[in-house]
């Protein structure tokens, strides 16, 4: 079958579309890419402590993680040039300060990479993305293996009857928003699909302030992240602590009413963009043979089949 499906005009896809960047909060690291830098500096020094680099806390102490002068003399920076970067009057720091900095905060590979994107201070619009055919054939040829494709905003964007009946109902947007972000803050349902739910919402929040970073003017995400902080006093708490987190590969743990709790392994493909828009986010499940897993997701499979039948 080679019918498209996009993430259709849910009320909660409508709403996001709205903020558009005019909401009335700010939110740091978003919407402004000269202070998207700063901010993820003065989130990550407020993590570090004097003990962890050598350094003497002292006893009267009031500043959470190190200040700023001591985190300079550990990048070998002037504070002088090290305020204005935080402040977002200095922008484009050399490959040399960021490795620096990177280093005196114990940076890894991704908070690394999203520091440089940051340095970078991108400007454009948000990009656009498109589900081809060919794209939604492959989905629905995965038998037995849930799969969906995402977009930088966490837009579930398409899917296979599996992967929509496993995570929630994705097929029918009244049953869950088709934004994933949204989904797992303002849904009390997220709860139930995800047994791990603050891995799952920390995860979210960590790729959201990465697609940040790469698009600082796309207003629709920044109308998301402010929508959200808004709204949810869990999701601020996980956006302050500044976490960054890639596409990678791992173990899920997901619940369905049908068949209880699956533990599937997972894997991230990554569609090619074209001229003018940006590349897709293939998530596919796939459970080992023969397993417990498999054999649920087989029941789920004809189950799902069942209904969608008695609904014709």
């Amino acid at each position: 079958m080679d019918e498209v499906r996009t993430a259709g005009p849910a009320a909660g896809a409508r709403r996001a579309a709205d903020f558009g960047g005019t909401a009335a909060v700010a939110v740091d690291g978003v919407g402004d890419a000269r202070r998207a830098l700063g901010a993820f500096l003065r989130a990550r020094r407020g993590r570090v402590s004097p003990a962890d680099v050598g350094l003497s806390g002292g006893r009267r102490r009031r500043v959470h993680g190190l200040r700023r002068e001591e985190l300079a003399q550990l990048a070998g920076i002037s504070v002088d040039y090290y305020v204005r970067l935080e402040q977002g009057r200095s922008t484009q720091p050399s490959p040399e300060v960021l490795d620096a900095l990177a280093t005196a905060l114990g940076l890894d590979a991704a908070e690394r990479r999203h520091l440089a994107t940051l340095a970078e201070a991108r400007r454009g619009p948000g990009p656009t993305s498109r589900v081809g055919p060919v794209l939604q054939r492959i989905l629905d040829g995965l038998a037995g293996m849930p799969a969906y494709a995402g977009n930088h905003r966490l837009d579930v964007v398409a899917w296979n009857a599996l992967g929509s009946e496993l995570l929630g109902g994705l097929a029918d947007p009244r049953r869950r928003d088709r934004n994933n972000a949204r989904f797992l803050f303002l849904d009390p349902a997220s709860h139930e699909v995800f047994p791990e739910w603050e891995e799952r919402a920390a995860e979210a929040v960590g790729q959201l302030r990465v697609a940040a970073g790469r698009y600082p003017q796309d207003l629709r995400l920044t109308g998301l992240v402010t929508e959200l902080a808004e709204r949810s006093a869990r999701f601020r708490e996980f956006w302050d602590a500044a976490g960054v987190v890639m596409c990678t590969a791992g173990r899920k743990r997901l619940r369905h009413p049908a068949v209880g709790v699956l533990s599937l392994d997972y894997e991230t493909l990554h569609v090619p963009a074209a001229p003018g828009e940006t590349g897709l986010v293939v998530h596919v499940f796939a459970p080992a043979p023969g397993g417990a897993a498999a054999r649920a997701l087989h029941r789920l499979a004809e189950a799902a089949t069942t209904s969608a039948a008695a609904a014709v």
